[in-house]
């Protein structure tokens, strides 16, 4: 299992759009998201930045085939038509990215 993360901002004006969308996401687009072998998958909002932070736990072997597989499904594109108006991507992102990949810098799971 591989723990990722995710960031982008949100457009000025949008953020109660993509909260609404958010609260009711399509199930076809959380079944493509299962069908990727991703799971644990949140969004939280930063405000008044309007800074998107995305986590999710990747339990797949193939990430780019899973990520090709999530890309050609015709729901999730759909999803992402609406979605990525709204949003504004990291001028430095690397090339290919929407949502800029973040490093894991440190994790624990041990109680107290």
């Amino acid at each position: 299992m591989e723990r990722m993360g995710q960031v982008l901002y949100l457009k000025p004006g949008t953020v109660a759009e993509y909260k609404r969308l958010h609260a009711d996401v399509w199930p076809s687009v959380l079944q493509v998201i299962a069908e990727c072998n991703i799971r644990n998958y949140s969004i939280f909002l930063k405000e008044p930045e309007n800074m998107l932070f995305a986590y999710w736990e990747y339990h797949g072997t193939d990430f780019a085939a899973d990520m090709a597989k999530m890309a050609a499904s015709e729901n999730t594109q759909r999803w992402w038509d609406i979605c990525m108006p709204l949003q504004k991507p990291f001028e430095t992102r690397a090339e290919g990215e929407w949502w800029a990949r973040m490093e894991p810098v440190f994790f624990t799971d041990q109680a107290p």
